[in-house]
C-alpha cells in the first residue's frame, strides 16, 4: 500500500483551514477462492437491518466482502489501519485485523462500545485519540473503537463510519443516550476542513493496480468528475431518513417502467450491489427471458441467449438520468469463483431488497452503482449529489 509520503500529489492543501483533501481508496489484495460466495444474502441481511430503523443496531459493511479501504492513523507516532469508509454507519473503531496500539494521545472514556450489524458485530471500549485522516488533516479527541470481540472483518482493521451522527446514539455503555461526533463532525468543528462534506469516487476493481478511487474530505474534488453534479434533498421518509436517504422518482430498464413515482431509498457504500425492491426487481427479471435467482449464489442469473436483450437500467435522480449500461449490470465472468458461480455462467449485479415495495426503503443504490458515478454527502445542506465520470460507461 502506497505510504502518506507517496500520496502527497494527491493531496490539496492550504496554509490554515483546508478547502479539501483527497486520499486514496485502495483495493483489498490477497484473497482467493470464493470469498465473495454469500453476499447477496448479506447484502438483503444488511437492507433489513437498515429498515429497522435507527436504533442500537446500526447497519454498516458486508465486512467479508468489501473491496475498499483507506488508510487511516491512529496515535502519536500513529499506527495505520487499513479501514473501510461506511456512509451506513457513523462508528470508527480500530483491531479487528491489526491491533489498536495505544500511545501517550489514548484515553479510556470508560465506555464500552457494542454494535451489531447487518452481518457481523464488534465489541470493545472506548478511547479519545488523536486521528490522521491525510497529511495536515489530524484529528485530535476523536473517539475511537478498541475492537475486543468481533466478526466478520476479514481482511480489514475496522471502519471509519462517516453516516449521520445520530447512528452512534445507543452504541455506548453506560451513557447510551450519547451521540459520538464523527470524524467528519470533528475536523469541521476544529477548522481543518471548510465544509462537512465527503466526496467519494471508486473505480472498477482490477481496472486499476494501485488505487481503485479516492475519498475527498471537506469538499468535491471537480478531478474526479466530468460535466456537472446533480443534488437531490435527502429524502424525510422514514426509515430512509435516518442514513443517506433520497428519493427516486422513475426507473426504468429499457423501455420497461420499473416504477414511475418517487420512492425512498438509501445511498450506501457498505452494499455492493444494487438492490431493489422485490416487486421492481420482479419486473427487471422478467425483461430479461429465462433469467432467475440461482440459489446456490443468490445472484441473477441470464441465459447467454438473452445477455444481448439487457438494457440500460436508468433512475431519474434530481430530475436528471443516471444510467447503468450493459457492462455495469454484468458480473465479469473472472470473478465467478469470487462469487461462488459456475464457469460460463453470466450473472448480474442488480437483485432484490428482500421486501416489496412502499415501506419506506424501497432501493438501495451500492457500490455497482458508485462505481460509475462520483457521488458527495452533504451535511451542511442536506442533500447527496452525483456527477458522470470518464469509467461512467463500459469500455
Amino acid at each position: 500500500m502506497p505510504s502518506f509520503s507517496t500520496l502527497l500529489p494527491l493531496v490539496a492543501l492550504a496554509t490554515a483551514v483546508q478547502s479539501f483533501v483527497t486520499v486514496p481508496l485502495n483495493p483489498i489484495t490477497g484473497r482467493e477462492g470464493a470469498y465473495l460466495k454469500g453476499l447477496p444474502e448479506a447484502n438483503r441481511q444488511r437492507a433489513a437491518a437498515l429498515k429497522s430503523g435507527k436504533s442500537a443496531t446500526a447497519p454498516a459493511s458486508n465486512l467479508a466482502y468489501v473491496q475498499y479501504t483507506t488508510s487511516v492513523g491512529v496515535g502519536n507516532p500513529p499506527t495505520y489501519y487499513n479501514l473501510v469508509v461506511d456512509t451506513g454507519s457513523s462508528n470508527t473503531f480500530v483491531g479487528t485485523g491489526k491491533k489498536y496500539v495505544r500511545t501517550n494521545t489514548s484515553v479510556s472514556t470508560n465506555e464500552n462500545v457494542n454494535v451489531t450489524y447487518g452481518q457481523g458485530f464488534f465489541t470493545g471500549k472506548e478511547y479519545i485519540d488523536q486521528v490522521t485522516l491525510a497529511p495536515g488533516l489530524v484529528i485530535k479527541n476523536q473517539s475511537i473503537g478498541d475492537a475486543l470481540k468481533f466478526a466478520y472483518f476479514d481482511g480489514v482493521d475496522g471502519i471509519v463510519g462517516v453516516g449521520p451522527v445520530d447512528l452512534t446514539t445507543g452504541t455506548l455503555a453506560p451513557d447510551e443516550n450519547e451521540a459520538i461526533p464523527t470524524v467528519l463532525n470533528n475536523a469541521l468543528k476544529q477548522g481543518l476542513i471548510e465544509e462537512e462534506i465527503l466526496g467519494v469516487s471508486f473505480k472498477q476493481a482490477g481496472q486499476y493496480n494501485d488505487t481503485n478511487g479516492a475519498l475527498t474530505y471537506g469538499g468535491i474534488d471537480s478531478s474526479l468528475y466530468t460535466g456537472d453534479l446533480t443534488y437531490t434533498p435527502l429524502t424525510k421518509t422514514e426509515p430512509a431518513n435516518y442514513y443517506w436517504g433520497i428519493n427516486i422518482t422513475k426507473a426504468t430498464f429499457g423501455k420497461t417502467s420499473l416504477f414511475d413515482k418517487s420512492y425512498a431509498g438509501i445511498v450506501d457504500t457498505g452494499t455492493t450491489q444494487v438492490l431493489i425492491a422485490d416487486d421492481f426487481f420482479a419486473k427487471y427479471t422478467a425483461a430479461i427471458p429465462g433469467s432467475y435467482q440461482d440459489n446456490n449464489t443468490g445472484l441473477i442469473v441470464i441465459p447467454p441467449a438473452s445477455v444481448s436483450k439487457i438494457q440500460n437500467l436508468t433512475l431519474e435522480i434530481g430530475g436528471k438520468d443516471f444510467v447503468l449500461d450493459v457492462g455495469a449490470q454484468l458480473i465479469p465472468q473472472d470473478e465467478n469463483e469470487a462469487w461462488g458461480g459456475e464457469n460460463g455462467t453470466q450473472y448480474g449485479v442488480v437483485g432484490g431488497l428482500g421486501s416489496p415495495s412502499g415501506e419506506g426503503l424501497d432501493f438501495i443504490v451500492g457500490q455497482t452503482f458508485l462505481e460509475r458515478y462520483y457521488s458527495v454527502y452533504d451535511a451542511k445542506n442536506g442533500r447527496v449529489g452525483f456527477a458522470y465520470t470518464n469509467h461512467t460507461w463500459s469500455t
